[in-house]
């Protein structure tokens, strides 16, 4: 298993683009603001700590790794005003700490489908885990075939003051739901490619969504077999 941790994060850089969008009158708010973001990068690394553990432990005790890789990172601020814009929330931090949860987020590759629901299942268990919320793409796909299980979890941060519940969000799926899922977004957002070849090759990605599923099913049937012992 590989971690990766990516954008955790230059505060110096964040605070400068914080005064540019929020103005220097709200000098309050965006040290507020940094705060939160470092006990988000906190969570998020606490988080990141207990599924290395996991792993660990399903190696030593199963001799297998449910978790092929994981990508940590924290939410920039361009990212972070977009969305408050997009769902009408005002650009307080009031504002954010009540509907942002995923300023701290982790993205788990598992290798099968049964991988995926195991670590979730393990993870929530932890008695300093707290479940907020759970959406299942992977039971119930998005429209453009999108699946992917977000859990956002929250830990306690210790800090000199005392623990902070800290909220993190987490994604997990497989190595074909995230291959797939790359591709995707770079068709949506990362390309200018005409609108009408952007529908043709979504109507087809939708299509290798169902077809990827099914392939996964069959390979992890295949991985169980192999597992189980001799006679």
């Amino acid at each position: 298993m590989i971690l990766e941790r990516n954008n955790l994060h230059n505060f110096s850089q964040t605070t400068t683009e914080l005064s540019v969008i929020l103005g220097n009158k709200d000098v309050a708010q965006i040290k507020e603001l940094m705060d939160y973001y470092q006990l988000c990068r906190a969570a998020t690394n606490e988080f990141g700590t207990k599924l290395e553990n996991l792993d660990a432990e399903y190696s030593l005790n199963y001799d297998y790794n449910p978790i092929h890789h994981m990508e940590e990172r924290l939410k920039d601020v361009h990212s972070l005003i977009e969305k408050l814009d997009r769902k009408g929330y005002p650009r307080t931090f009031a504002s954010i700490k009540d509907h942002i949860f995923d300023i701290g987020g982790i993205r788990v590759v598992c290798n099968y489908l049964d991988d995926v629901y195991t670590v979730a299942d393990a993870l929530s268990k932890q008695n300093d885990v707290t479940l907020i919320r759970a959406k299942d793409y992977i039971k119930h796909p998005k429209a453009s075939g999108y699946r992917s299980l977000h859990l956002v979890v929250s830990v306690p941060v210790f800090r000199s003051t005392g623990p902070v519940a800290t909220p993190v969000e987490i994604q997990l799926r497989t190595v074909g739901m995230d291959m797939w899922s790359s591709l995707e977004h770079r068709l949506r957002y990362k390309t200018d490619v005409p609108a009408d070849e952007v529908a043709k090759y979504g109507q087809q990605l939708h299509s290798y969504a169902d077809e990827l599923n099914n392939i996964e099913g069959n390979m992890q049937r295949i991985f169980k077999k192999l597992q189980e012992p001799r006679k």
